[in-house]
């Protein structure tokens, strides 16, 4: 007896993505892309260092690999592109992968000023293709469970909200040296600017105050490295806000969020990596992620699912994701938190508060 062959006549044509950028979060989700993503492919991997691309390929059976992001955009077979490069050229690469026509998802932050960044969501526009930006947390259970209460309407009206990151560390922090300066509001605060702005959808932040230092590595306090920052963040509706961070908490990685309101409060995160807990006589202890691809290594995957999907609807005219919350980080998200992250630079410099650029029409 022959086999009966159960094959559907149309197989859907997967949407190939071409990965720009091939270090730590460039790799990761390459992977997540190859090996996570229904209906996703690797198409190709762009980086300067050939090697780095080159080894990355050989992991994850990708054939095709270039020194230059120019021949992703000129490849007629890839549909959209994964931005992992470093920060400075964000804008640029958006700008380009646009004009090529391949819809856009860019790890933050989007651009380094509002200039460059606005040119580049011009490109978008014009264009017509798809852009999000990596705003992973609201990918995250806890934090999206956290949004559709909101949504509901759980805590009211909000008045007092929080947002913190503290990076896993061990008391120092190595190649502080090199880390680019502000990076602690251009690529780690961002991350809370939009969660804080997500959480009190519908506001927009009016004001920043910033206040940073060297705590973890106090010798480099001159040469202009901060890695600890409290900021406070005044917004249209009334509430107020503070987010938080530290390149260095030496119980492993700690992302939380709260919002308060006129009829309770609403928490996001947890420190811990289960929920399982060890009761000795060494007293309580509980296992904490040290990584942020542990913490939220499906967020990671979500985030690039809901673009593969959203590429695919455009590609192939179906109907994007929906959701009973705002969900995608789009062009807007990117320009209100770099905005912010670079009030918070100016407010730093000043010892005052700075007002946040007005959100531009995107």
């Amino acid at each position: 007896m022959a086999y009966i062959s159960q094959q559907s006549s149309v197989t859907p044509v997967p949407v190939r993505i071409g990965l720009i950028g091939s270090g730590w979060m460039g790799a990761f989700h390459a992977e997540s892309v190859a090996r996570r993503v229904p209906g996703a492919a690797l198409a190709a991997i762009a980086d300067p260092n050939i090697e780095s691309a080159q080894n990355l390929a050989l992991q994850l059976g990708t054939a095709k690999v270039t020194a230059s992001a120019e021949d992703i955009f000129a490849d007629p077979e890839i549909d959209a592109v994964v931005i992992a490069s470093p920060a400075r050229f964000h804008s640029p690469l958006i700008a380009q992968a646009a004009a090529a026509g391949k819809h856009v998802f860019c790890e933050k932050p989007a651009g380094q000023s509002l200039a460059e960044l606005d040119a580049a969501l011009a490109a978008v526009e014009q264009a017509g293709v798809h852009f999000q930006i990596g705003f992973n947390r609201r990918y995250a259970d806890g934090f999206r469970a956290a949004k559709e209460d909101l949504a509901a309407g759980a805590a009211g009206t909000p008045q007092l909200l929080r947002s913190l990151t503290r990076d896993p560390g061990t008391g120092s922090i190595p190649n502080a040296a090199r880390v680019p300066a502000w990076t602690i509001f251009l690529e780690t605060l961002i991350h809370d600017f939009d969660t804080l702005n997500w959480f009190n959808e519908g506001a927009e932040p009016t004001e920043v105050y910033a206040v940073a230092d060297a705590l973890v590595e106090p010798s480099l306090r001159d040469q202009g490295f901060l890695d600890t920052a409290v900021v406070t963040i005044r917004y249209s509706n009334g509430a107020i806000a503070v987010a938080e961070a530290n390149f260095s908490a030496l119980y492993g990685y700690d992302v939380r969020g709260e919002v308060f309101g006129s009829k309770g409060m609403v928490q996001a995160g947890r420190t811990t990596e289960t929920e399982a807990r060890r009761y000795t006589a060494e007293g309580l202890s509980a296992d904490t992620p040290r990584l942020n691809v542990e913490l939220f290594r499906q967020a990671y995957t979500d985030e690039l699912a809901d673009f593969a999907a959203s590429v695919r609807a455009k590609r192939d005219g179906g109907t994007s994701p929906s959701s009973d919350i705002t969900l995608t980080p789009g062009a807007a998200d990117a320009r209100r938190a770099l905005a912010m992250a670079l009030a918070c630079i100016e407010s730093v410099k000043s010892g005052a508060p700075v007002a946040v650029a007005e959100k531009a029409a995107v």
